[in-house]
């Protein structure tokens, strides 16, 4: 029998992300109905997420997390959208969450963002690297 990986792999994630959300909504001791009131989200979709049954989109992911008042980040991290990254969390987690931006237009902003920061990084490294000999040149 073929297994489909990346759908077996999905429900994972989803189930991880719900179990998660369901964690930190308990830890904030909100319910379920407050939280979909609070992000704006269905209670019966919200349900499904809490269940690992729905993986929720990056908007969605958004919402909840102003809901119970957390970074967004952290969710685009559980939920497999976003790699724990340097720099600043929530200039990323804005831009993901920019209604007006096509994913791929997302996407490129933050390699943008992240490329300028290793840049920076490599000027600012320790005298004889190579980004700080061509600095001087």
């Amino acid at each position: 029998m073929i297994v489909d990986r990346p759908k077996e792999q999905a429900k994972r994630s989803g189930a991880a992300i719900g179990e998660f959300i369901r964690e930190q909504r308990e830890q904030a001791q909100v319910s379920l109905r407050q939280l979909s009131r609070l992000a704006g989200v269905s209670n019966p979709y919200l349900s499904q997420i809490d269940r690992g049954l729905r993986k929720p989109s990056a908007d969605i992911l958004q919402q909840i997390a102003k809901g119970l008042r957390i970074s967004a980040e952290q969710l685009y991290v559980r939920a497999g959208i976003l790699e724990s990254r340097e720099g600043n969390p929530e200039l990323v987690a804005a831009i993901l969450a920019d209604e007006g931006l096509g994913e791929r237009q997302k996407q490129v902003l933050v390699d943008i963002y992240e490329s300028f920061r290793r840049e920076n990084a490599q000027l600012h490294a320790g005298p004889g690297s190579d980004a700080s000999a061509a600095v001087g040149t």
